[in-house]
């Protein structure tokens, strides 16, 4: 068989393959049950987000200092980044979007309409359509996230808008904010981390199926 041949008959594999599996693969560790490497990194996070450990990092407890390093580069994309509080909720909406991350959009949809981000440009996204009012901010903060996602690059039209606009490390920490989150999202899809009872999942685009 040529190696093209082969390619396509992994891809017609892989594109069939039926993603019905239980839900949770891991489930959230009692505490009552939990290693020292654990304890000590429940110590750490509780001392930084003045809270228990929730969602995304539940499942990556599993790996006790990842969990750690992961909230830690959370703790400065989410809060103190370049491009500022309301963007960095736009970019996290795109971005679960892309990755149809359920719980990350049931988190932070609220957060974002709370930071300024109009509902109409929110149910844009969670349609996977293209908001029309957003403001010049948004639309550059959004065209970026699109197309680091998509394409895997930026162009360097879209890329010289937002140096301009929030500096070198603006674009740094834009590309960030889209990796942390992707990497979030990996993580929960991947250990198909259930959506409160409260939730509503994304719509499921055919690739999604």
């Amino acid at each position: 068989m040529k190696a093209y041949q082969r390619l396509i008959l992994f891809l017609f594999i892989s594109l069939n393959i039926n993603f019905s599996f239980a839900e949770n693969r891991l489930p959230t560790i009692n505490s009552d049950h939990y290693s020292q490497e654990q304890q000590e990194a429940q110590k750490i996070f509780e001392n930084a987000r003045k809270t228990k450990i929730f969602g995304p990092f539940e499942p990556l407890l599993y790996s006790p200092q990842l969990m750690n390093e992961a909230r830690s580069m959370g703790d400065y994309l989410r809060y103190h980044s370049a491009i500022g509080n309301t963007l960095s909720e736009l970019t996290i909406l795109v971005t679960s979007r892309f990755w149809t991350q359920d719980y990350e959009w049931y988190v932070h949809a609220p957060i974002a309409l709370k930071k300024g981000i109009s509902a109409s440009t929110i149910e844009a996204i969670r349609q996977g359509q293209i908001p029309t009012n957003m403001n010049t901010e948004e639309q550059l903060v959004y065209q970026f996230t699109v197309e680091l996602l998509n394409n895997k690059q930026v162009s360097n039209t879209t890329y010289s808008a937002i140096e301009k606009h929030f500096g070198k490390k603006g674009a740094v920490d834009l590309a960030g904010i889209v990796g942390y989150y992707s990497f979030l999202a990996l993580e929960m899809n991947m250990a198909q981390y259930p959506l409160p009872k409260d939730g509503v999942s994304l719509p499921r685009f055919p690739e999604n199926r």
